[in-house]
């Protein structure tokens, strides 16, 4: 039953491969199958038992090969996925640490800010406005956007016209 099988599948790539000079009738075809059959049975015939029993057995020795060879890819492929979860576990980790750095620093800012909020609040407008003007524009913006509104116009007002219209514009910006 195998042999017919394959005989089909033969004359099937054979039919295939002539397809575009002739199509067959199911009489042609009929034929055509008959005489390939007979071919094959008669190079089987010819052949000894023993020539056909080394086929087989090679036809197994390379089906051996390339199972051999599919369980190595598959150990591999195990290797890196496993490989690759631990490289992303490490990854996560030293993202959330570099993470709450972040968030701490910004805590840590936020807490010296306030600091300096109050120290500016208790000075007078005069030196506050002084202190201010010299200071990094973006830290003086978040200084006068935690002090009182009225006590930061006094501040503005003390300064000098082009320092306060800069730092007036990035509190403006700041605000929206």
């Amino acid at each position: 039953m195998k042999i017919i099988a394959g005989l089909l599948l033969i004359f099937t790539q054979f039919a295939l491969a002539e397809k575009n000079d002739k199509i067959y009738s199911e009489e042609e075809f009929q034929k055509k199958l008959s005489e390939e059959v007979i071919k094959k049975v008669a190079t089987i015939k010819t052949k000894s038992v023993e020539e056909l029993t080394k086929e087989l057995l090679q036809k197994e020795e390379t089906i051996r090969q390339k199972e051999s060879q599919l369980i190595k890819r598959e150990e591999i492929i195990e290797n890196s996925r496993t490989d690759l979860e631990k490289r992303i576990v490490a990854f996560e980790g030293d993202q959330r640490k570099i993470l709450g750095c972040i968030e701490k620093n910004e805590q840590d800012s936020k807490k010296r800010i306030s600091q300096l909020v109050e120290v500016i609040s208790n000075m007078k407008p005069d030196k506050a406005s002084q202190i201010l003007s010299v200071q990094d524009a973006e830290i003086s913006v978040q200084i006068l956007t935690l002090i009182d509104p009225i006590k930061a116009s006094k501040i503005f007002n003390l300064m000098d016209k082009e320092v306060s219209a800069r730092l007036q514009k990035q509190y403006l910006h700041m605000k929206k």
